[in-house]
């Protein structure tokens, strides 16, 4: 009997490591470092105003780099390649950070905001509410929370602003590649 007890427990927790081989960030990272070198079209689907500066504009992402722990994301309005979303995996967490630059190249004031997942996440979703440093930088901006959504043929970019009614999403199909924009202002090769 205590034999059967102990084959039940190992063939269980062999059942439980093999599911968990992998974590929800992991296979997020993966999905997102396949969209590498490509670039994309995408379109506010969610929070555009009239007023809105992003209205009317072309929306285009490129997977510009992709490093073991790092992925860097130009995301171009119309003209304007000020900004870059920069992803970093730790220890199954990740982190987002926005890069806003001048044209020149120099950082924007206001740059480096984001935060870091709080758990590892699915494969097709991970959260990222704003950490103290984007607290200090932003304070109206402490109740974000942005989330990326990726799968094999879409990747989105939101945020919503707790307490608010600011919410803003941007979608891109990843099925349709498009030609490659020039490098974010500031960009080193």
């Amino acid at each position: 009997m205590m034999k059967k007890v102990i084959l039940s427990m190992l063939m269980l927790a062999f059942q439980f490591s093999f599911c968990q081989s992998e974590s929800g960030s992991d296979e997020f990272w993966k999905t997102l470092k396949s969209y590498c070198g490509q670039s994309f079209e995408g379109e506010i689907t969610a929070g555009a105003s009239a007023d809105d500066p992003f209205t009317g504009k072309k929306l285009i992402m490129h997977v510009k780099s992709c490093e073991e722990n790092r992925i860097r994301i130009p995301f171009f309005v119309g003209e304007d390649r000020s900004r870059t979303w920069v992803l970093t995996s730790q220890d199954n967490f990740i982190t987002l950070k926005h890069d806003h630059r001048h044209e020149d190249g120099t950082p924007d004031k206001v740059t480096q905001y984001g935060g870091t997942s709080t758990n590892t996440g699915l494969s097709t979703i991970q959260f990222f509410p704003a950490d103290q440093e984007t607290c200090d930088l932003i304070p109206h901006a402490s109740t974000n929370v942005w989330w990326i959504t990726v799968d094999d043929k879409s990747f989105t970019y939101n945020l919503r602003r707790l307490g608010t009614e600011r919410v803003f999403t941007v979608s891109f199909d990843t099925s349709k590649p498009i030609e490659t924009p020039n490098a974010p202002w500031g960009w080193e090769e």
